[in-house]
């Protein structure tokens, strides 16, 4: 089994003494252990390739019967957070396989868990039960199992009954956020010089949202347009307040500023006074139409994306400084220019659209100026939706997304 350093995990899954499978995201078994057949009473032949609820349905002569709801929705949240579930104890009954139509009661303990690909992709749930039945049924010194196993099957019902208003409640809290975040990142007004195209993705999760923003700010009195975004740390409605007072700060200095690094300056100084903004990252381009010029200034954030209309990408990463709040004194913030020819694309993001779990962010942009590549001739709104498409994650976002795309 072992040669050297090499471990044959597959022989060690199926020896594990604990019940494990492994499912597909559409939740059909692609592999399961001895001990999983054992305490199920399948045969792999009956569960591997199949349908999880296909074969372990709820028992239909309980009206009651919440196992496939709950073990459902466990392992959703698993596909969309990409993060550990342990549940509640579970009353899942099962048919007996010799008997059909004769259903066992039994009790589980079950913890669900992601399995990530090297770039960061789901690639299989790894479901863990441990059967509790004979606990359930254990008689104690006063000889009360049924009592006992009603407190216990009464405590879980409880249980999940909090899991599920503390589900509404999130779900309500995120909508509030989600309401606010569309009310202070609205729609860029149409600019005089060329198009644009916004995107704001929230992360999967209860409340990942309001971190991020975006701004376009057309400054016609000296013939350049302001584009920033910035990233808050922190999720929710607190965060969805400092990002609205960062941004219109932010978009007030770019207006009276001679350039981005004296609006980061600027930012920098305000966000002292702002509670929760420390450690903010936000990146800033004038853009010079008539001299053809980009000047530009980050505070800890990615770079920009600049592609010519060959199809080659440049990322403006030479005026990158601290995010704001990370110094304890203030200091002037670094900018630098780069030229752009007619037909470029500038594109301007925030971290969720190229970092993943354990990836090097150069991965992650090497993977964006692919996709610009591969779509340099489309609209920036089509440009925007191809950018989503490519670099998000089939699990889903795990931060918030906001993109600006520019072709000038």
């Amino acid at each position: 089994m072992v040669n050297g350093p090499f471990i044959d995990y597959q022989a060690v899954f199926h020896a594990l003494p604990g019940a494990v499978a492994l499912l597909t995201p559409d939740l059909v078994f692609a592999d399961v252990n001895e001990a999983f057949l054992s305490i199920s009473g399948r045969t792999r032949e009956q569960v591997v390739g199949h349908y999880l609820f296909d074969v372990f349905p709820d028992n239909p002569n309980d009206p009651a019967a919440t196992g496939v709801r709950n073990l459902h929705a466990s392992l959703r949240r698993v596909v969309t957070t990409g993060e550990r579930d342990s549940m509640a104890l579970q009353r899942y009954d099962v048919e007996d396989s010799s008997r059909p139509g004769v259903w066992q009661k039994r009790y589980w303990s079950p913890v669900n868990a992601p399995v990530l690909a090297a770039d960061g992709t789901l690639a299989l749930l790894l479901h863990r039960v441990e059967e509790v039945t004979e606990l359930i049924h254990a008689r104690d010194e006063s000889d009360r199992p049924q009592v006992l196993e009603a407190e216990l099957y009464a405590r879980a019902r409880e249980l999940q009954e909090v899991n599920e208003r503390l589900r509404r409640a999130h779900a309500r809290e995120r909508e509030v956020a989600l309401h606010l975040q569309r009310a202070m990142l609205p729609a860029p007004q149409p600019l005089s010089h060329h198009r644009a195209a916004v995107r704001y993705q929230p992360a999967m999760g209860a409340l990942n949202v309001c971190g991020d923003w975006y701004d376009i700010v057309d400054l016609p009195q000296t013939g350049r347009t302001a584009v920033a975004v910035g990233d808050v740390v922190g999720h929710g409605l607190r965060a969805a307040g400092v990002m609205g007072q960062l941004r219109s700060a932010l978009s007030a200095a770019s207006r009276v500023a001679a350039g981005p690094a004296q609006a980061l300056e600027g930012l920098g100084l305000y966000a002292r006074f702002v509670e929760g903004a420390e450690c903010t990252t936000a990146v800033s381009v004038f853009i010079d139409w008539s001299g053809h010029t980009l000047t530009y200034s980050s505070a800890g954030h990615p770079p920009p994306a600049l592609m010519a209309p060959d199809g080659s990408v440049t990322f403006l990463d030479q005026a990158t400084d601290p995010p704001l709040g990370a110094r304890p004194e203030h200091t002037s913030r670094p900018q630098a220019q780069a030229v752009f020819t007619e037909g470029s694309v500038l594109v301007l993001y925030t971290d969720g659209l190229v970092e993943r779990r354990r990836e090097d962010i150069d991965t992650g942009l090497e993977r964006l100026a692919h996709s610009l590549s591969r779509n340099r001739d489309a609209a920036p709104d089509a440009l925007a939706d191809a950018l989503l498409s490519d670099l998000v994650q089939p699990a889903g976002i795990t931060d918030d997304t906001a993109l600006i795309v520019l072709r000038m």
